[in-house]
Protein backbone atom coordinates (compact mmCIF):
# COMPACT_ATOMS: atom_id res chain seq x y z
CA UNK A 1 0.00 0.00 0.00
CA UNK A 2 1.58 3.40 -0.87
CA UNK A 3 2.19 5.33 1.75
CA UNK A 4 1.34 9.48 1.64
CA UNK A 5 4.50 11.31 2.88
CA UNK A 6 2.81 14.82 4.48
CA UNK A 7 4.58 17.28 6.91
CA UNK A 8 1.51 17.94 8.98
CA UNK A 9 -1.57 15.93 9.62
CA UNK A 10 -4.38 16.89 11.31
CA UNK A 11 -6.91 13.83 12.32
CA UNK A 12 -10.81 14.84 12.66
CA UNK A 13 -12.94 16.77 10.60
CA UNK A 14 -15.15 18.49 12.69
CA UNK A 15 -15.50 21.77 14.26
CA UNK A 16 -11.89 21.78 16.14
CA UNK A 17 -10.31 19.83 13.93
CA UNK A 18 -11.41 21.66 10.92
CA UNK A 19 -11.09 24.97 12.47
CA UNK A 20 -7.69 24.02 13.71
CA UNK A 21 -6.47 23.18 10.23
CA UNK A 22 -8.17 26.21 9.03
CA UNK A 23 -5.19 28.12 10.80
CA UNK A 24 -3.01 25.67 8.97
CA UNK A 25 -4.23 26.03 5.40
CA UNK A 26 -1.14 28.23 3.90
CA UNK A 27 0.61 24.49 4.10
CA UNK A 28 -1.30 23.98 1.57
CA UNK A 29 -0.91 19.48 0.06
CA UNK A 30 1.29 19.36 2.70
CA UNK A 31 -1.45 19.68 5.23
CA UNK A 32 -3.79 16.67 5.64
CA UNK A 33 -7.10 16.41 7.19
CA UNK A 34 -8.17 12.84 8.00
CA UNK A 35 -11.28 12.16 8.76
CA UNK A 36 -13.87 9.40 9.91
CA UNK A 37 -16.79 11.23 7.54
CA UNK A 38 -20.26 11.65 8.28
CA UNK A 39 -20.43 8.27 10.26
CA UNK A 40 -18.60 9.88 13.08
CA UNK A 41 -20.59 11.24 16.35
CA UNK A 42 -19.79 14.79 15.09
CA UNK A 43 -20.14 16.91 18.20
CA UNK A 44 -20.84 19.79 15.60
CA UNK A 45 -24.64 17.72 14.61
CA UNK A 46 -25.56 18.79 17.96
CA UNK A 47 -23.74 22.06 18.80
CA UNK A 48 -25.92 24.75 19.44
CA UNK A 49 -24.26 27.36 17.80
CA UNK A 50 -23.77 30.03 20.43
CA UNK A 51 -20.37 31.92 20.97
CA UNK A 52 -20.66 31.95 24.60
CA UNK A 53 -18.11 33.99 27.38
CA UNK A 54 -20.50 34.38 30.26
CA UNK A 55 -20.29 32.68 33.60
CA UNK A 56 -17.14 30.23 32.12
CA UNK A 57 -14.10 29.30 33.74
CA UNK A 58 -14.78 29.07 37.73
CA UNK A 59 -12.36 26.72 38.70
CA UNK A 60 -9.84 27.75 36.12
CA UNK A 61 -10.11 31.27 35.45
CA UNK A 62 -7.27 31.12 32.40
CA UNK A 63 -10.77 29.55 30.35
CA UNK A 64 -12.51 32.60 30.92
CA UNK A 65 -9.84 34.89 29.24
CA UNK A 66 -9.71 31.79 26.49
CA UNK A 67 -13.08 31.96 25.34
CA UNK A 68 -13.21 35.92 25.49
CA UNK A 69 -9.60 36.06 23.68
CA UNK A 70 -12.31 34.18 21.20
CA UNK A 71 -15.08 36.15 21.24
CA UNK A 72 -13.00 38.91 19.97
CA UNK A 73 -10.94 37.03 17.41
CA UNK A 74 -14.35 35.55 15.74
CA UNK A 75 -15.65 38.69 13.60
CA UNK A 76 -12.31 38.67 11.83
CA UNK A 77 -12.59 34.46 11.50
CA UNK A 78 -16.30 34.90 10.06
CA UNK A 79 -15.10 38.00 7.72
CA UNK A 80 -12.04 36.07 6.71
CA UNK A 81 -14.34 32.93 5.15
CA UNK A 82 -16.49 34.72 3.81
CA UNK A 83 -14.60 36.42 1.48
CA UNK A 84 -12.41 32.92 0.90
CA UNK A 85 -15.61 30.86 0.54
CA UNK A 86 -18.78 33.22 -0.11
CA UNK A 87 -20.58 31.51 2.64
CA UNK A 88 -21.95 33.81 5.58
CA UNK A 89 -22.15 32.01 9.47
CA UNK A 90 -24.44 34.08 10.20
CA UNK A 91 -22.22 35.80 13.38
CA UNK A 92 -24.43 37.74 15.54
CA UNK A 93 -22.63 39.34 18.40
CA UNK A 94 -25.01 42.15 19.96
CA UNK A 95 -25.07 40.31 23.14
CA UNK A 96 -27.05 36.79 24.73
CA UNK A 97 -29.04 36.30 27.95
CA UNK A 98 -29.19 33.82 30.71
CA UNK A 99 -32.89 33.22 31.52
CA UNK A 100 -33.63 32.39 35.45
CA UNK A 101 -37.04 31.05 36.06
CA UNK A 102 -37.28 31.86 40.27
CA UNK A 103 -35.76 34.05 42.30
CA UNK A 104 -34.18 31.22 44.07
CA UNK A 105 -32.37 30.55 40.16
CA UNK A 106 -31.34 34.44 39.84
CA UNK A 107 -29.85 34.10 43.48
CA UNK A 108 -27.84 30.77 42.62
CA UNK A 109 -26.72 32.47 39.35
CA UNK A 110 -25.40 35.87 41.01
CA UNK A 111 -23.63 33.69 43.33
CA UNK A 112 -21.96 31.86 40.81
CA UNK A 113 -20.95 34.92 39.23
CA UNK A 114 -19.82 36.70 42.06
CA UNK A 115 -17.14 33.96 42.52
CA UNK A 116 -16.59 33.95 38.75
CA UNK A 117 -15.26 36.89 39.17
CA UNK A 118 -13.68 36.49 42.64
CA UNK A 119 -10.61 33.82 41.33
CA UNK A 120 -7.65 35.50 41.66
CA UNK A 121 -6.58 36.65 38.35
CA UNK A 122 -10.01 36.08 36.63
CA UNK A 123 -9.88 38.67 33.51
CA UNK A 124 -12.93 39.92 34.38
CA UNK A 125 -15.65 41.43 32.03
CA UNK A 126 -19.35 42.93 32.31
CA UNK A 127 -22.25 41.06 32.86
CA UNK A 128 -25.52 42.32 33.78
CA UNK A 129 -27.98 40.93 36.46
CA UNK A 130 -31.44 42.22 35.25
CA UNK A 131 -34.84 41.86 37.16
CA UNK A 132 -37.68 40.80 34.89
CA UNK A 133 -38.76 44.03 33.77
CA UNK A 134 -35.18 44.95 32.69
CA UNK A 135 -35.13 41.86 30.73
CA UNK A 136 -38.74 41.66 29.15
CA UNK A 137 -37.26 45.34 27.70
CA UNK A 138 -34.45 43.22 26.11
CA UNK A 139 -36.84 40.50 25.09
CA UNK A 140 -40.10 40.99 24.02
CA UNK A 141 -42.61 38.33 24.94
CA UNK A 142 -41.33 37.01 27.82
CA UNK A 143 -43.44 34.72 29.97
CA UNK A 144 -44.50 35.22 33.70
CA UNK A 145 -42.35 32.74 34.90
CA UNK A 146 -39.57 34.55 34.24
CA UNK A 147 -38.05 35.79 37.53
CA UNK A 148 -34.63 37.63 35.65
CA UNK A 149 -31.14 37.09 33.98
CA UNK A 150 -28.30 38.01 33.34
CA UNK A 151 -26.56 39.75 29.79
CA UNK A 152 -23.60 39.68 28.49
CA UNK A 153 -22.16 41.78 25.53
CA UNK A 154 -19.45 39.41 24.92
CA UNK A 155 -21.90 36.67 23.92
CA UNK A 156 -23.44 35.82 19.95
CA UNK A 157 -24.30 33.13 17.78
CA UNK A 158 -23.83 31.93 14.53
CA UNK A 159 -25.26 28.76 12.26
CA UNK A 160 -22.39 25.91 13.22
CA UNK A 161 -23.02 23.90 10.48
CA UNK A 162 -22.43 26.50 8.10
CA UNK A 163 -19.21 27.42 9.79
CA UNK A 164 -18.04 23.52 9.27
CA UNK A 165 -18.84 23.87 6.27
CA UNK A 166 -16.93 27.39 5.53
CA UNK A 167 -13.95 25.75 7.28
CA UNK A 168 -14.10 22.56 4.91
CA UNK A 169 -14.71 25.10 1.62
CA UNK A 170 -11.35 27.07 2.60
CA UNK A 171 -9.10 23.75 2.87
CA UNK A 172 -10.42 22.92 -0.27
CA UNK A 173 -9.77 26.15 -1.74
CA UNK A 174 -6.38 26.23 -0.26
CA UNK A 175 -5.63 22.99 -2.09
CA UNK A 176 -5.60 21.17 1.46
CA UNK A 177 -5.62 17.45 1.43
CA UNK A 178 -8.93 16.10 2.82
CA UNK A 179 -9.40 12.25 2.90
CA UNK A 180 -13.44 11.48 4.47
CA UNK A 181 -13.32 7.56 5.18
CA UNK A 182 -9.96 7.77 6.87
CA UNK A 183 -10.67 7.08 10.49
CA UNK A 184 -6.82 6.39 12.21
CA UNK A 185 -6.77 2.74 13.86
CA UNK A 186 -3.32 3.40 15.55
CA UNK A 187 -0.39 5.72 14.98
CA UNK A 188 3.48 4.28 15.38
CA UNK A 189 6.20 6.65 16.03
CA UNK A 190 9.34 6.31 14.08
CA UNK A 191 11.88 8.35 14.18
CA UNK A 192 10.63 11.69 13.53
CA UNK A 193 7.75 10.43 11.81
CA UNK A 194 4.24 9.66 12.62
CA UNK A 195 2.88 6.29 11.08
CA UNK A 196 -1.20 6.48 10.95
CA UNK A 197 -2.42 3.66 9.79
CA UNK A 198 -6.26 4.44 8.18
CA UNK A 199 -8.95 2.54 6.51
CA UNK A 200 -7.89 4.74 3.49
CA UNK A 201 -4.40 4.23 3.19
CA UNK A 202 -1.09 5.10 5.58
CA UNK A 203 0.17 8.14 5.91
CA UNK A 204 3.51 9.41 7.32
CA UNK A 205 3.42 12.84 8.97
CA UNK A 206 6.10 15.41 10.40
CA UNK A 207 3.85 16.72 12.56
CA UNK A 208 0.53 15.30 14.13
CA UNK A 209 -2.45 17.33 15.89
CA UNK A 210 -4.78 15.01 17.43
CA UNK A 211 -8.48 16.32 17.29
CA UNK A 212 -10.78 13.66 17.07
CA UNK A 213 -13.05 14.05 19.68
CA UNK A 214 -13.77 11.05 21.74
CA UNK A 215 -11.28 9.17 19.76
CA UNK A 216 -8.98 10.76 21.65
CA UNK A 217 -9.35 8.54 24.40
CA UNK A 218 -7.67 5.87 22.20
CA UNK A 219 -5.59 7.85 20.37
CA UNK A 220 -3.47 9.75 22.36
CA UNK A 221 -1.94 7.50 24.47
CA UNK A 222 -0.18 5.96 21.14
CA UNK A 223 2.09 9.05 21.49
CA UNK A 224 2.89 9.41 24.75
CA UNK A 225 -0.18 11.76 25.84
CA UNK A 226 -3.73 11.81 27.72
CA UNK A 227 -7.04 12.92 26.98
CA UNK A 228 -9.01 11.34 29.44
CA UNK A 229 -12.40 12.36 27.90
CA UNK A 230 -16.22 10.93 28.20
CA UNK A 231 -19.37 11.65 26.37
CA UNK A 232 -22.10 14.31 27.59
CA UNK A 233 -25.85 13.45 25.66
CA UNK A 234 -27.24 17.06 24.39
CA UNK A 235 -30.35 17.11 22.41
CA UNK A 236 -31.88 19.53 20.38
CA UNK A 237 -35.38 20.83 19.60
CA UNK A 238 -36.25 22.38 16.08
CA UNK A 239 -39.41 24.36 15.84
CA UNK A 240 -40.79 25.72 12.20
CA UNK A 241 -39.67 29.27 11.02
CA UNK A 242 -41.38 31.78 12.36
CA UNK A 243 -41.21 35.59 12.17
CA UNK A 244 -38.16 36.81 13.99
CA UNK A 245 -39.45 37.73 17.20
CA UNK A 246 -35.64 36.90 20.21
CA UNK A 247 -33.28 39.71 19.09
CA UNK A 248 -30.87 38.33 21.31
CA UNK A 249 -29.79 34.57 21.70
CA UNK A 250 -30.40 33.13 25.42
CA UNK A 251 -28.21 30.03 26.04
CA UNK A 252 -30.97 27.61 25.97
CA UNK A 253 -32.99 28.89 23.43
CA UNK A 254 -32.28 30.88 20.42
CA UNK A 255 -33.69 32.21 16.82
CA UNK A 256 -31.68 31.03 13.71
CA UNK A 257 -30.99 33.91 10.86
CA UNK A 258 -34.13 32.18 9.14
CA UNK A 259 -36.02 31.73 11.52
CA UNK A 260 -35.76 28.11 12.98
CA UNK A 261 -36.44 27.86 16.81
CA UNK A 262 -34.05 25.95 18.78
CA UNK A 263 -34.12 24.76 21.86
CA UNK A 264 -31.30 22.98 23.33
CA UNK A 265 -30.65 23.01 27.04
CA UNK A 266 -30.08 19.67 27.84
CA UNK A 267 -26.75 17.51 29.26
CA UNK A 268 -26.74 13.37 30.16
CA UNK A 269 -24.15 11.38 30.71
CA UNK A 270 -24.65 8.51 28.24
CA UNK A 271 -22.70 7.95 24.94
CA UNK A 272 -25.92 6.94 22.62
CA UNK A 273 -27.50 8.79 20.61
CA UNK A 274 -30.91 8.05 20.96
CA UNK A 275 -33.74 10.54 21.98
CA UNK A 276 -35.47 10.62 25.30
CA UNK A 277 -39.20 11.84 25.27
CA UNK A 278 -39.39 12.84 28.82
CA UNK A 279 -36.20 15.14 28.51
CA UNK A 280 -37.67 16.75 25.43
CA UNK A 281 -41.06 17.44 26.83
CA UNK A 282 -39.12 19.09 29.65
CA UNK A 283 -36.70 21.40 27.34
CA UNK A 284 -39.82 22.09 25.51
CA UNK A 285 -42.07 22.99 28.99
CA UNK A 286 -39.47 25.25 30.16
CA UNK A 287 -38.79 27.04 26.76
CA UNK A 288 -43.00 27.37 26.52
CA UNK A 289 -42.55 29.02 29.82
CA UNK A 290 -40.19 31.47 29.03
CA UNK A 291 -42.32 32.45 25.53
CA UNK A 292 -45.68 31.81 25.59
CA UNK A 293 -45.90 33.40 22.30
CA UNK A 294 -43.77 29.86 20.59
CA UNK A 295 -47.40 27.74 22.14
CA UNK A 296 -49.14 27.34 18.63
CA UNK A 297 -45.24 26.52 16.90
CA UNK A 298 -45.10 23.19 15.39
CA UNK A 299 -41.82 21.02 16.14
CA UNK A 300 -40.07 19.47 13.00
CA UNK A 301 -37.55 17.33 13.97
CA UNK A 302 -35.47 16.40 17.20
CA UNK A 303 -31.84 14.72 17.57
CA UNK A 304 -28.94 14.61 19.97
CA UNK A 305 -25.37 14.15 19.83
CA UNK A 306 -22.40 13.60 22.03
CA UNK A 307 -20.00 16.48 23.48
CA UNK A 308 -16.82 16.05 24.49
CA UNK A 309 -16.10 16.33 27.72
CA UNK A 310 -12.50 16.11 30.09
CA UNK A 311 -12.95 15.28 34.06
CA UNK A 312 -13.60 19.03 34.67
CA UNK A 313 -15.08 20.41 31.66
CA UNK A 314 -12.24 22.54 30.34
CA UNK A 315 -10.18 21.82 26.88
CA UNK A 316 -7.22 19.82 27.19
CA UNK A 317 -4.38 20.93 24.66
CA UNK A 318 -0.89 18.92 25.02
CA UNK A 319 2.21 18.39 23.42
CA UNK A 320 4.33 14.92 23.58
CA UNK A 321 7.13 15.11 26.06
CA UNK A 322 8.02 11.28 24.90
CA UNK A 323 7.23 12.49 20.59
CA UNK A 324 7.49 15.70 20.12
CA UNK A 325 5.57 17.00 16.77
CA UNK A 326 2.48 15.27 18.34
CA UNK A 327 -0.23 17.01 19.62
CA UNK A 328 -3.68 16.76 21.01
CA UNK A 329 -6.17 19.27 20.97
CA UNK A 330 -10.32 18.68 22.78
CA UNK A 331 -12.84 20.57 23.80
CA UNK A 332 -16.80 21.12 23.72
CA UNK A 333 -16.87 24.28 23.10
CA UNK A 334 -16.45 24.01 18.90
CA UNK A 335 -17.80 27.30 18.13
CA UNK A 336 -17.04 29.34 20.60
CA UNK A 337 -13.44 28.76 20.45
CA UNK A 338 -13.07 28.31 16.97
CA UNK A 339 -11.49 31.79 16.32
CA UNK A 340 -8.74 31.22 18.74
CA UNK A 341 -7.83 27.44 16.94
CA UNK A 342 -7.66 29.20 13.95
CA UNK A 343 -6.02 32.52 14.87
CA UNK A 344 -3.82 31.40 18.25
CA UNK A 345 -3.41 27.40 18.46
CA UNK A 346 -3.18 26.79 14.67
CA UNK A 347 0.13 29.60 14.61
CA UNK A 348 1.53 27.98 17.61
CA UNK A 349 1.13 24.65 16.30
CA UNK A 350 2.78 25.03 13.42
CA UNK A 351 5.98 26.54 15.02
CA UNK A 352 5.72 23.03 17.36
CA UNK A 353 4.98 24.47 20.35
CA UNK A 354 1.80 25.51 22.07
CA UNK A 355 0.62 29.44 23.13
CA UNK A 356 1.35 30.45 26.18
CA UNK A 357 -2.62 30.94 26.46
CA UNK A 358 -2.55 26.98 26.74
CA UNK A 359 -0.42 26.30 29.48
CA UNK A 360 -3.22 25.91 32.05
CA UNK A 361 -4.89 23.21 29.70
CA UNK A 362 -2.69 19.96 29.96
CA UNK A 363 -4.14 17.57 30.94
CA UNK A 364 -1.13 17.04 33.80
CA UNK A 365 -3.55 18.93 36.13
CA UNK A 366 -5.35 15.92 36.47
CA UNK A 367 -2.40 14.41 37.93
CA UNK A 368 -3.46 14.70 41.80
CA UNK A 369 -2.69 11.81 43.86
CA UNK A 370 -5.18 10.63 46.08
CA UNK A 371 -5.01 11.22 49.70
CA UNK A 372 -2.84 8.05 51.70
Amino acid sequence: MTTLEIDTAVVGGGLVGAAIAYGLRTLGDALVVLDEGDRAQRAARGNFGLIWVQGKGLGLPSYGAWTQRSAREWPRLAADLRAETGIDVALRQAGGVHLCMSERELDTRRAHLQALMAQPGFARYDVDVLDRAALAERLPGLGDPVAGGTYCAQDGDCNPLRLLRALHAALQAARCRYRPGAAVDAIEPIGDRFLLRTRDGVVAARRLVLAAGLANARLAPQVGLAAPVRANKGQIVVLERVQPFLPLPVETLRQTDDGTVLIGDSQQDADDEALDPPVLAAMAKRALAAFPGLAGVRVVRAWAALRVMSPDGFPIYAQSRTHPGAFVATCHSGVTLAAVHAHVLAPALAASELPQACADFTPERFDVRAPA
